[in-house]
């Protein structure tokens, strides 16, 4: 049994990011914006919408929060692929795992200052004993 949702930010921000519009610093998007590259998303369609950080958070840091995943098992495996752009040498992205019992947020894959100016997919397995968000 597994369920595959899919979230491409066409149409709106997706149910798996529901706070998002709390998040000050993210911006939906597509390449037509004239806000700069990327001009395309990671099918090459300059009308693709994808979330991209504002000019004005370039020095802090803006997260996004999934909603809450039921814990995995042998069944249910949680696996998240994902497309990223980094445009600057000095930006670091991470994805963190936050376990209902537990107020830390547990960095479980970060990337920074590698290749440029292209998109690229990375897949993540997660596991957890308990409710968790990402």
């Amino acid at each position: 049994g597994s369920s595959r949702e899919k979230c491409d930010f066409e149409t709106d921000l997706c149910k798996a990011l529901h706070e998002l519009n709390l998040q000050p610093g993210w911006i939906r998007r597509n390449g037509r914006s004239g806000m700069g590259p990327p001009y395309f998303d990671h099918n090459g369609n300059d009308s693709g919408y994808f979330l991209s950080l504002s000019s004005d958070m370039r020095s802090s840091s803006a997260t996004l929060r999934t909603n809450v995943f039921l814990p995995t098992d042998e069944e249910h495996v949680c696996q998240m692929t994902f497309h990223y752009w980094i445009s600057q040498m000095s930006g670091t992205l991470m994805v963190g795992l936050q376990k209902h019992s537990e107020d830390t947020i547990t960095n479980i894959w970060q990337v920074s200052g590698e290749l440029q100016n292209q998109w690229k997919t990375n897949t993540i397995t997660i596991n957890s004993t308990e409710k968790y968000e990402v």
